[in-house]
């Protein structure tokens, strides 16, 4: 793609990348006609503090007509990649090395394949956060039980109370899913799938996953096969 050129009142505006970006959708505008910086902000859903941020961070750059700052068509693309990871909480240096990565692509398959692998890096990210959060969420659980009284099995019925992260994982026990597996489909570390087998065998007061597992279907809290 080459490099693109705007010209506003015997200004000469050069687009501040080479390179290709990936295609995404962009606000609907005659690409002929420059965005002034309110517009650009209403169009992408930002505050004008935003974009100059943007600048002074280097992700972005704006075009002038006298004092005024002004987004052609290739600034408007380039926003669209910037909000898009930002919208998924990138972080601005993760941001950055990506547009410089892109700033060198020689075509837009290349473009399209680094975008592609910065949000797959980016999931794996979020996935290791959720395991996190599961884990202390679990581990919450737990000490609420303690501070109210013990491992609080069940009520008088003999019902065990069980949180929906450990009733997902007592199915997946159920159906001989051994600790790593589990740890799989639920995006956890296998240490957190650990944890939380452990605490489900201590709430139906058990010595393994099977006794919790035979317990689970005699109180009818899940079907034989």
């Amino acid at each position: 793609m080459p490099r693109d050129h705007w010209k506003y009142e015997g200004v000469l505006a050069t687009s501040d990348r080479a390179g290709f970006l990936p295609n995404l959708p962009l606000p609907h505008h005659d690409p002929s006609t420059p965005l002034a910086i309110a517009d650009m902000a209403d169009a992408f859903g930002v505050t004008h503090r935003t974009l100059h941020f943007y600048e002074e961070k280097g992700l972005l750059t704006a075009a002038r007509m006298g004092p005024m700052r002004v987004y052609g068509e290739e600034h408007i693309r380039r926003m669209a990649v910037i909000n898009a990871c930002r919208e998924i909480d990138m972080p601005i240096a993760a941001i950055l090395e990506l547009l410089t990565s892109l700033a060198g692509t020689e075509d837009q398959a290349d473009a399209d394949r680094l975008f592609r692998e910065a949000l797959l890096a980016r999931r794996r990210e979020l996935a290791a956060q959720q395991a996190n959060l599961r884990r202390q969420m679990q581990r919450i659980t737990e000490l609420l039980e303690a501070s109210d009284g013990g491992d609080a099995l069940g009520d008088e019925d003999g019902h065990v109370h069980l949180s929906p992260i450990e009733s997902e994982c007592l199915t997946f026990m159920a159906e001989g899913y051994p600790a790593s597996r589990i740890a799989g489909v639920m995006e956890m570390d296998v240490a957190a799938a650990l944890t939380l087998e452990a605490g489900i065998i201590r709430k139906f007061g058990a010595s393994n996953r099977f006794q919790a597992i035979a317990k689970a279907v005699l109180s009818g809290m899940i079907t034989a096969e």
